[in-house]
């Protein structure tokens, strides 16, 4: 079907196609022939070469030959006629007066060559380009295809009082949303991981009596895991870079981000084990991988409150502390800063 198509082609629209295919078939499948040492396939590749090389000349000698024929028209052009003699008035109504020069009969305009061959070729790249990138950038409609996931949040839940208790304090659910961003994943370094779980939560902070509000949210993927969480305390970033001085903290790195102090610092997670069989018990809490932590104040005069941005992953491999960077610039612009 496709053979017969291109049969019906004009000739200045289907070898100009021929010659695109056949070279960029040729190409590459004697690059990747050589590449992987299939010498079969080199082979398959020299005859597109050379099915493209036969083409080529065709098309050549076509050019030549319209190229001759045009310049003998001009030369027959620009040649004298010789004066038309007169003639014995038997056919008077046919003869033309005497002197007078026939006119030459208009030639057809022939289709401009180049232009065919240009069009055919823009064609083919634009039809080459939709099904190169048709998949990516419409959305896929199979069944297996896995979706991101989104921020789950349980309906009618009540925010705790000390919420109502902080101004312009975020819920769970508003951090997760700024959390759960398109361009995470290009942060993180990972562009073709997709969301596998987000949650957010209206949790209070320990130790407080439910007294300070820590709303908290959680992205995770296949490599990292993302969590922020926002602590509306006392507690300034100074303050907070004297305690680790006494805690397990390392690699401890006092820097600005959208100019309020921040803090980068390392510290190891904790794993749980627990026991689902009958006796339901759990075992040991023990020191889980490496996390990155950013924290930052909730604003530029640090007075206290501080926003804790999170990255770990099972396998211990932690991002570019640029990744965190990124995303605190991404969602803090969604904390409003801290007024008293």
């Amino acid at each position: 079907m496709l053979g017969l198509l291109f049969r019906l082609l004009p000739f200045w629209v289907r070898e100009p196609l021929f010659i695109v295919v056949g070279s960029v078939f040729g190409v590459r499948i004697m690059y990747l022939a050589l590449h992987e040492r299939a010498w079969p396939a080199v082979g398959i590749g020299a005859v597109f070469l050379v099915f493209t090389a036969v083409r080529v000349h065709t098309v050549v000698r076509a050019l030549r030959a319209r190229r001759d024929a045009r310049s003998a028209a001009l030369r027959d052009d620009a040649a004298p006629e010789a004066p038309v003699q007169p003639q014995p008035p038997v056919q008077p109504q046919t003869q033309p007066p005497a002197g007078q020069r026939l006119a030459p009969a208009a030639r057809e305009k022939e289709p401009n060559a180049w232009l065919q061959a240009f069009a055919a070729v823009a064609v083919f790249a634009a039809l080459g380009a939709v099904l190169w990138l048709g998949p990516q950038l419409l959305p896929s409609d199979e069944p297996g295809t896995p979706q991101a996931a989104s921020c789950s949040r349980e309906e009618g839940e009540a925010l705790p009082g000390a919420y109502g208790k902080t101004p312009g304090a975020v819920t769970g659910d508003e951090l997760c949303k700024a959390l759960n961003r398109s361009d995470l994943p290009q942060l993180l370094g990972t562009p073709t991981e997709i969301v596998t779980a987000a949650s957010g939560t209206n949790s209070t902070a320990m130790l407080t009596d439910g007294k300070v509000a820590q709303p908290e949210a959680q992205v995770q993927f296949d490599t990292y895991t993302v969590n922020v969480s926002v602590t509306y305390n006392k507690l300034s970033i100074a303050q907070y870079v004297d305690l680790m001085e006494f805690g397990n903290s390392t690699d401890v790195r006092k820097l600005s981000v959208l100019d309020r102090p921040a803090v980068l610092s390392s510290d190891h997670t904790m794993a749980i084990e627990i026991d689902l069989g009958s006796s339901g018990s759990g075992g040991p809490v023990g020191q889980g991988p490496l996390a990155r932590t950013l924290s930052v104040a909730l604003d530029g005069k640090d007075r206290g409150g501080y926003c804790d941005i999170t990255v770990w992953s099972k396998s211990g491999a932690l991002p570019k502390d640029s990744a965190l960077l990124g995303i605190a610039e991404a969602i803090l612009p969604a904390i409003p800063e801290r007024t008293v």
